[in-house]
């Protein structure tokens, strides 16, 4: 594991996503602090095409108390990283310069192909495949989808975003409660629409990382499949969210966009033509390595 090579390091990371925005701070593998808060900025930016001022503000006093937790206890250096709630937001330089004063804290945007990158990385340390195999890290999130191709050993070797997320399909064409039929056969080809040309090469393994896969495995394991998300689509697109909540345990947090991450992950999926696997580590994950790499070079 990657903490085995940073003992006594503690990091910290703020991840601040189209969904949620997160902290999780790790010293010698062991997991100190370890929380979210769901502000759906990608819904704000889908809407008006910016964060309008009171979600800056609640994303600010959510980065600013996150902040304040790690380094409570005990990180140092404090990160925040914006996903593509920065990259899609007219104001998304704005959200940054806000997020910076409130954390007092390094804070960056990340390119959606350094997004893929941390998560690839993140994946893989935890994961550990054989290091010659080609495998997959598939990172589908709110605002936008990653996909990387490449080996332990020699690294990435192919990357690919799509901006389309869980998120920004469920606002356009998912609203309904349930979905319903039609409007998954307008979501399923506003996903082929954006993965034109798509096409990696074809992994030995692949692994899926995020919060859509993660809620995913709750209703249908580790592994997702063709056979498998397809039901998993039919289900979620065809049942309230109170009966999913009620009934079979969704995270009601997560509940109204899991039927777009299915779909986005069932397309994928398709075009990798290997089952996906989900693995409970990612971007924060690779974040968190190379944060306490650099700590523990200084």
């Amino acid at each position: 594991m990657w903490w085995r090579h940073h003992v006594g390091v503690t990091a910290g990371v703020v991840d601040v996503g189209s969904n949620t925005v997160r902290v999780v701070v790790v010293r010698d593998g062991h997991e100190l602090v370890s929380h979210r808060e769901m502000l759906r900025l990608g819904a704000s930016i889908e809407r008006f095409g910016s964060i309008p001022p009171e979600k800056l503000d609640e994303a600010a006093a959510a980065v600013a108390r996150f902040a304040d937790e790690a380094r409570a206890a005990g990180a140092h250096d404090v990160r925040v990283l914006i996903t593509s709630p920065g990259r899609q937001a007219a104001n998304g330089a704005e959200l940054a310069d806000v997020l910076e004063r409130a954390g007092r804290c390094e804070t960056r945007i990340l390119t959606a192909v350094e997004e893929g990158l941390l998560a690839f990385s993140g994946a893989l340390r935890v994961a550990s495949p054989p290091s010659r195999r080609l495998v997959a890290v598939v990172d589908v999130g709110g605002g936008s989808s990653q996909v990387v191709v490449g080996t332990r050993r020699s690294g990435p070797l192919w990357a690919r975003s799509v901006d389309i997320g869980s998120q920004r399909l469920t606002n356009r064409l998912l609203e309904s409660d349930p979905p319903g039929p039609e409007a998954v056969a307008a979501a399923r080809a506003e996903v082929d629409r954006y993965l034109s040309g798509f096409e990696p090469p074809v992994p030995m393994s692949a692994f899926a990382v995020g919060g859509s896969a993660r809620a995913l495995r709750r209703l249908a394991g580790r592994r997702l499949d063709g056979e498998n998300l397809d039901e998993l689509v039919t289900l979620l697109s065809t049942t309230s969210t109170q009966r999913l909540v009620a009934k079979h345990g969704v995270d009601p947090d997560r509940v109204r966009t899991m039927t777009g991450g299915a779909i986005i992950l069932a397309a994928l999926q398709r075009r990798l033509d290997t089952p996906l696997k989900v693995v409970r580590a990612g971007l924060r994950e690779g974040a968190l390595a190379e944060l306490a790499a650099a700590r523990a070079a200084a």
